[in-house]
């Protein structure tokens, strides 16, 4: 193959600009997704840390098998069974409600467990000063403790929302036409593998930026943490 050839089979200009308003939609879905499942998987994991700190024996036991269920359970089937499986119990969802709720579930158990382990190394005894003040337990976790914890887990907070935003390619198997899948559909369009490089080329261009904050920040809780 020559570099002619090479360049017309991956970088087609005409097959990209043909192409572009299809892969700006996508672009354009492949966001909405990840704006409405990324506060959602946030808020989830949260509620299932202050659970956890509140909770009893039994509570805890049940937050912690959902924690590492959703963990362990690769979001591609997770999918899978949410837009096809459900239909058989009368439940049908649309390929983005599907899509958002296998995010959200799935992230509630890393963004619960990254919420959970950051109460859980601040001292107990801030919880009883806090209550010793007239607190209630969940005043004293939610206004003392978590803005404590926040701060300690800003670094896999920020790692766990980036994983994220890459796993909302994944819509694309139930036909959603986020980037991946409108990328797919212009490649068929175009009989030519230029919208593949293209979207690629996006993802790369949205992430990296936030992939190299990310480093920035889990090298400064390094460096905090060997001081």
């Amino acid at each position: 193959m020559t570099w002619d050839d090479f360049v017309d089979s991956f970088f087609n200009l005409d097959s990209l600009m043909q192409v572009w308003p299809l892969l700006a939609q996508g672009l354009l879905v492949t966001i909405e997704l990840a704006a409405v499942a990324l506060p959602l998987g946030m808020l989830a994991g949260l509620v299932v840390a202050l659970a956890y700190a509140l909770g009893g024996r039994w509570l805890r036991i049940a937050l912690l098998v959902w924690i590492d269920l959703f963990r362990a359970f690769p979001i591609l089937v997770l999918l899978i069974l949410i837009f096809y499986g459900l239909p058989f119990l009368g439940i049908r969802l649309p390929a983005f409600g599907a899509a958002v709720l296998a995010l959200t579930l799935n992230n509630s158990g890393y963004f619960g467990e990254i919420f959970r382990a950051g109460l859980a190394n601040i001292p107990h005894g801030q919880r009883e000063a806090a209550t010793a003040l007239g607190l209630t337990r969940l005043q004293a976790i939610v206004l003392v403790m978590l803005p404590q914890a926040l701060r300690a887990t800003v670094a896999p907070l920020a790692s766990n929302a980036l994983e994220l935003v890459k796993a909302t390619s994944v819509a694309a198997l139930v036909s959603l036409p986020d980037l991946l899948r409108s990328a797919r559909v212009a490649q068929e369009q175009t009989y030519n593998p230029t919208p593949l490089m293209a979207a690629a080329a996006i993802y790369f261009v949205l992430l990296w930026p936030f992939a190299r904050m990310v480093g920035r920040l889990e090298r400064r809780m390094l460096a905090r943490g060997t001081t």
